[in-house]
Order: C-alpha cells, then sequence, then structure tokens
C-alpha cells in the first residue's frame, strides 16, 4: 500500500507512523536549529568521516581497519590478530554491550540519536539529500500529493538516483574493511562475474541500504532494531532522557493567557521528530534521544520571552524536582562487567606477541617402535604478524637421553605475514625409553629476541613389553651367530 503523507495526532495506543488502516505514513521532519543540532551534526560528519578513513589510513603497514578474510588476520589500529586470537572478540563484543547499557542507565538513549550508524546515515546523508531536491518539510508534503507531473518525477528521478549512488558508495567502503582498497579497485576494473561473490554482496548491501533509507527509515529503528524495546529494562527514573517539564508546561494554552503554563500547545516539538511522537506524552520506545524537540523548543521559547528547558535533557525525577542519583546498583554493576572486561582484554593485548609457534602431533599411528628406537611424529605450525622476515630458532630443553629430531632445521626463516608449518619425527633409543613424557621445545624467535615455549607429550609402548622385545631380540642375535 502506497505511503500516506496525512498527519496523524500522536498518542501511546499506536506506532507513531503507523495509520489507523495499517499503512505506512511517510514522516517529513521540519528542520530545526540550535546547540544540540549543531553538535549533533559536528558528531555526524565526524563519524562518516572515520568510516570513510579508516580503510586508507596506514599503520603498520595495514589499514588501521582491516578484516583479511582470505588470510584469515584481522588488522585493529596497529595490532594483529590471527584465528587463535578470534575469543578475545567474546570480551569486545560484550564489552560493546555492556558499554551501550552503562550508557544507556546513565544518559538514555543517546547512543541512538547521535552515533547509530543507521541514524548517522539517515539524518546526515539522505534526508539531507532529500531536503536539498524536494524542499522543506511543508515543501515535501506538497510534492507527495502533488500529481505526477514532469517536476515531481524529474526530482523523483534525481532523489533516487542520489540515493542510489549514496547507497553503492557505502557499500563498496564497507567492502573495503575485508578485501583492502586496492583490491577493491582491481574488482572494480574487472568484469562482475569474474568476482561474482563481492559483486553479490555489494548488489545485495546497496539494495538494501536504498530500501532502508528511501522507503523503510524511521521504521527499521521502532520494528527491527531490539535496541529501543529493551530500554524500558536499562533506564530508571534516575536516567537522562528527553523529557517535558509537565509541572511547567500545563495547562497548555496562549502564551497571552497568565493562567496557561509556558507550553503554547504549537506542537513544534511534534513537527521536528524524526519518529514522529509527542514528547509530551512522556517516554517512548520510538524516542532516539536525539534532541530535536529541545532545540525546536528552546527556540519557541526565546520567541515568547520564556525560559528555556520546558522540554530537556533530564531525568525523571529531575523534572518532578527531585534529586537525580547517578550512583545506584545497575550503574555499579555495569562498571564492574566493563572493568573485568577490560582488565581481560588489557591483559591479553599486552602479552600479544607479533609471532607464534604451536605443535602438534600428526593424526595417524599414534608411535611406531624400529630397530633404532621410538618414533613421534609431530609438526611444528610458525607463523608472523610482521612485515618482515622472521626467524625461528628451535631447541629441545629438559629431552631424556639419546632424543634426535629429523626433519627440523634448528633455523627457519619465513616470509612476511605468513605461515609456514613444518612436520618431524623424535626419536628415543629403545634402551633409553622409560616412559611417556613431555617433549619441550623453546622456539627464539628474531628480531625481538623473546621465546615461546610449547609442549607435547611423546608417548610409546609400556616398557615392560619393550624390553622384553629387545631381549627377545638380542637373544635371537646372539643363537644366530
Amino acid at each position: 500500500m502506497a505511503a500516506k503523507s496525512t498527519p496523524r495526532k500522536p498518542n501511546l495506543d499506536s506506532v507513531t507512523t503507523i495509520n489507523e488502516d495499517g499503512s505506512h505514513y511517510a514522516l517529513h521532519p521540519a528542520d530545526v536549529r540550535g546547540r544540540f543540532t549543531r553538535w549533533r551534526r559536528i558528531v555526524g560528519f565526524l563519524l562518516l568521516a572515520i568510516y570513510v578513513s579508516l580503510p586508507w589510513i596506514p599503520i603498520n603497514g595495514q589499514p588501521a581497519v582491516f578484516f583479511d578474510l582470505a588470510e584469515r588476520r584481522f588488522h585493529l589500529l596497529g595490532l594483529t590478530f590471527v584465528t587463535e586470537d578470534l575469543w578475545i572478540a567474546f570480551f569486545l563484543l560484550t564489552g560493546l554491550g555492556f558499554g551501550l547499557f552503562y550508557v544507556t542507565s546513565l544518559a538514555g538513549r543517546l547512543w541512538c540519536g547521535w552515533t547509530c550508524p543507521y541514524t548517522v546515515f539517515l539524518e546526515h546523508i539522505y534526508r539531507r539529500i532529500e531536503r536539498w531536491i524536494d524542499g522543506d518539510a511543508t515543501a515535501r508534503r506538497k510534492l507527495d500529493a502533488a500529481p505526477w507531473d514532469n517536476e515531481k518525477i524529474a526530482k523523483r528521478a534525481l532523489k533516487h538516483g542520489l540515493f542510489l549512488i549514496v547507497s553503492a558508495l557505502i557499500a563498496h567502503i564497507f567492502l573495503s574493511y575485508f578485501v583492502s582498497l586496492p583490491r577493491l579497485y582491481d574488482y572494480m576494473q574487472q568484469s562482475p562475474l569474474a568476482n561474482a561473490k563481492a559483486f553479490g554482496i555489494v548488489t545485495f548491501l546497496t539494495l538494501a541500504l536504498y530500501g532502508s533509507f528511501a522507503f523503510f527509515r524511521e521504521q527499521f529503528c521502532i520494528i527491527l532494531c531490539p535496541y529501543g524495546r529493551i530500554q524500558s529494562a536499562l533506564t530508571d527514573d534516575n536516567t537522562m532522557v528527553i523529557g517535558y517539564d509537565a509541572a511547567r508546561g500545563e495547562p497548555r494554552g496562549k502564551a497571552s493567557d497568565p493562567n496557561n503554563g509556558d507550553c503554547i500547545n504549537c506542537s513544534r516539538c511534534v513537527q521536528v521528530c524524526p519518529t514522529g511522537i509527542d514528547i509530551r506524552n512522556g517516554l517512548q520506545l520510538e524516542c532516539i534521544g536525539c534532541a530535536a524537540c529541545v532545540d525546536a523548543c528552546d527556540e519557541i521559547m526565546e520567541k515568547v520571552d520564556r525560559p528555556k528547558g520546558l522540554v530537556r535533557y533530564d531525568s525523571y525525577n529531575g523534572l518532578r524536582g527531585e534529586k537525580t542519583r547517578i550512583i545506584r546498583p545497575r550503574v555499579i554493576l555495569y562498571t564492574l562487567f566493563l572493568i573485568v572486561g577490560a582488565l581481560v582484554v588489557f591483559s591479553f593485548v599486552s602479552g600479544l606477541h607479533t609471532a607464534g609457534v604451536e605443535v602438534t602431533r600428526l593424526v595417524g599411528q599414534p608411535y611406531y617402535v624400529a630397530d633404532d628406537g621410538v618414533r613421534n611424529q609431530f609438526e611444528l605450525r610458525m607463523f608472523t604478524k610482521r612485515n618482515e622476515e622472521t626467524t625461528f630458532t628451535v631447541k629441545v630443553v629438559d629431552a631424556p637421553d639419546g632424543l634426535t629430531l629429523s626433519g627440523l632445521e634448528e633455523t627457519i626463516t619465513i616470509p612476511p605475514q605468513s605461515e609456514v608449518t613444518r612436520p618431524f619425527f623424535a626419536l628415543v633409543p629403545v634402551d633409553k625409553f622409560t616412559g611417556k613424557f613431555t617433549l619441550k621445545l623453546e622456539v627464539t624467535i628474531q628480531p625481538g629476541d623473546y621465546t615461546i615455549d610449547n609442549e607435547a607429550a611423546f608417548i610409546g609402548p609400556s616398557v615392560y613389553l619393550l624390553r622384553e622385545q629387545l631381549d627377545a631380540k638380542k637373544k635371537a642375535a646372539a643363537e644366530s651367530k
């Protein structure tokens, strides 16, 4: 069903952008000026600049953020992680989650209105394009209701064409975080079929972004994003949210009537809201904490010569004239979770090496008994995250008498950003084998001159049976002479 643009009265009984017949009400927020709008625009443009710039900024020979799926290496602000390091992602993700809970418990949905990528793209790119082409809110609603003449067709074609171009640019930048800019540039010069997977991803992202920001818009925040629905569990009466001072504003009416409150019922706060709610009805799941209504109300208060702050950032306790408690149980709990997560991440990163080794037993026969002794087969895996050649010097420590290694050089040099494996045998003479023991390897890595210890179990048959077999062979050899 086609979207409608007939304004409907915001209420608490239904979602604001859904009409009574179930159709989508096309929302056209009015323009607003003010300190919060200005700072939010600065933050939005800064975040957009960071998003575009990160794949271009080199740190230690790699982009600042580069998830190299082909080589299974992940570069983050100068640190390089390999697949063995991915367990730290659990703490990073949970840390982000608890960080979001922490911010929400203190300042409500500040993330949604100021830094959420969806909001940043919608408010600072797509809606600015729409305002530039279609005009202000009144002109946009008028254009929606106008017949399809040449002017409307031209404006719609230009707007949606730019929407598609911007969506494609955002999708290509996103892909560059995974394939690198040089490789992405090579892909763009080749046939789409030559890189069908990458082309398919970009096409899907472009269409998804275009559909979301051209048509779905605020419905994503209201319907799909779970964050708005759990905010009631994360906030309380001490959380800083955007609220309406009812004690000061009621009863609403003309400014000329001294019996009325400060709210003149101009509905300016509703007109500028990007989700179409009336903040005077209280905190609602659609509110993203963008402060557009704060700037709009302050502007009206200046015109009617009344104090600003009728709609403001405040807690519900503050709006009622009570004291706001910043430190409370949920804040303490979230703080403890953040500290624990930060300590885990810090301890891991501080001990992170730029190269590593790992010794494992090869799959197959666990051991082999030959005339010269008991053999075990292992594999030594070496990798380096550096952009230079790395040398590994292997040494056996605390070895039993007679232990020898074959197939493994003492010094191994591998190329930058690479990984190699070396299968090798460990042999213990039969008369020196005294049972299962731990094979200990000390690997010195250059440059850096640090060592990494690795261990693996050396196993064999029962020593008693082995001695019997050895004695039987000796007896047979003596008798044959």
